[in-house]
């Protein structure tokens, strides 16, 4: 859904940050695989029994399907991040882990909202958890613009700033989606829909993003 940050790898000279890099792989491929214990039909079922449980599952398959989409984009813009940091500082350290956190995390609002996709707090839960994870890899982004880019006026510090805008919307439509969660949950949840042509549009729009 983003663009590259950079096509350089200048953490390779910076083992701090390679070992970020190695960490937050590990924790996004565990938090990935958690997705799915949810999702079971139990053994030794009769026809009957076993057509009921698989309509049942289906839920639990919609909500992995979304959860796993979105973490594995989470996945692919911080490791973008990552690779493009010129050196690991505290504050990116803490950052990071704060990110590598909630993403541990997703697997217990997926699974509510597997179960309880009609209650209000469910799918509040689980937008402010995706709009907090947003919110980590934008600051982040904020942060090092200029060690990344020096120059505000070159194409790639211009693709950063899209990146960081497509990111800042995301934070936007998940946070919005909260307080229409009590309204009604199946509007917050078909809102969340309007991520992909938010962030088609702030990717393509052709007019340069000012300098942050």
């Amino acid at each position: 859904m983003t663009e590259p940050v950079s096509e350089t790898h200048p953490h390779e000279n910076d083992p701090g940050a390679a070992r970020l890099i190695v960490l937050s792989d590990g924790i996004y491929a565990i938090a990935m695989t958690l997705l799915v214990i949810n999702v079971a039909i139990p053994a030794h079922l009769d026809d009957a029994a076993f057509h009921k449980a698989l309509s049942d599952a289906l839920p639990s398959l919609g909500a992995f399907a979304l959860s796993f989409t979105l973490i594995a984009g989470f996945w692919r813009d911080h490791r973008r991040i990552l690779t493009a940091l010129p050196t690991e500082t505290a504050v990116i350290t803490r950052l990071t882990l704060l990110g590598l956190g909630l993403v541990a995390l997703l697997p217990f609002p997926t699974a509510l909202l597997a179960e309880y996709a009609s209650q209000p707090e469910t799918v509040a839960l689980y937008a402010v958890a995706m709009a907090a994870i947003h919110a980590v890899h934008a600051t982040l982004l904020l942060l090092t613009q200029r060690q990344v880019h020096p120059s505000p006026t070159s194409s790639a510090a211009a693709a950063r700033r899209r990146f960081t805008a497509q990111l800042g919307s995301s934070v936007l439509i998940f946070g919005v989606s909260v307080p229409l969660a009590f309204v009604s949950t199946e509007a917050a949840m078909w809102f969340w829909l309007t991520l992909i042509p938010a962030h088609y549009i702030l990717g393509h729009h052709p007019r340069r993003l000012p300098p942050q």
